[in-house]
């Protein structure tokens, strides 16, 4: 079993910057990529970051202000935001692509979400 838990969400002010964590825990598995999703309420689900074979992606909404990174030996995906707006406010979901090893097969796998609040 897999599981992927995200940390460092919280409030902060206007133009601040917060780092988020996903650490990847379990056994018998690798990992092919990771990144990050948030989700609004009223709102759809949306990528914000990915790492996977080297490439890293950014929804538009981040470029510049965002960075993804990871730790692969401690199978962790960092998310280092700056310039922090009202409109980042959102759930942030750590997700993973998985190739679990007993049966060869790909699984996506979801963290269980930190609120990110950006207000004054």
């Amino acid at each position: 079993q897999v599981r992927l838990v995200e940390s460092g969400g919280g409030l902060v002010q206007p133009g601040g910057s917060l780092r988020l964590s996903c650490a990847a825990s379990g056994s018998a598995f690798s990992i092919n990529g990771m990144g990050w999703y948030r989700q609004a309420p009223g709102a759809e689900r949306e990528l914000v970051a990915t790492s996977s074979g080297g490439i890293l992606k950014y929804a538009d909404a981040v470029k510049g202000r965002f960075t993804i990174s990871r730790d692969h030996a401690k199978k962790m995906v960092y998310l280092q935001m700056n310039s922090l707006r009202p409109e980042d406010t959102a759930i942030y979901y750590c997700n993973a692509d998985i190739l679990v090893l007993t049966t060869m097969k790909r699984v996506r796998s979801w963290g269980q979400g930190t609120q990110v609040t950006v207000s004054s």
